[in-house]
């Protein structure tokens, strides 16, 4: 079976994560890689300056940092988290993103089953 080239599944072939997304200028753009019941795998690119209010989930995430250098705040404590490093952000703790630079993510977000 042949697939049209804009319904391959991104990552069905070896690529770079940081070619699958670009940035826009005063902008927040995500691309969802794959959605599953327990999970999700979305890149993101922030403009510097742009960000996330605080807000919570119900459920853990870990964030990558593909490009660049971002300020989550985590429950009221900052974290300066830069290219090639990862943070948790644990379930129902507040957390908010600034982009310091403009950088790239990969959210990992875990569901508990059943959840």
């Amino acid at each position: 079976m042949t697939r049209e080239p804009d319904q391959t599944p991104a990552l069905s072939s070896p690529a770079s994560l940081l070619s699958l997304l670009e940035y826009q200028e005063g902008a927040v753009v995500s691309r969802t890689l794959l959605k599953k019941t327990t999970g999700t795998l979305t890149l993101f690119a922030f403009d510097e300056g742009e960000g996330l209010s605080e807000h919570s989930t119900p459920h853990d995430a870990v964030v990558q940092i593909l490009d660049g250098t971002v300020e989550i705040t985590i429950g009221g404590f900052p974290h300066r988290v830069s290219a090639g490093q990862g943070l948790l952000l644990p379930a129902t703790i507040p957390h908010a993103l600034t982009a310091v630079t403009a950088f790239k993510m990969l959210l990992t977000m875990i569901r508990e089953p059943g959840g």
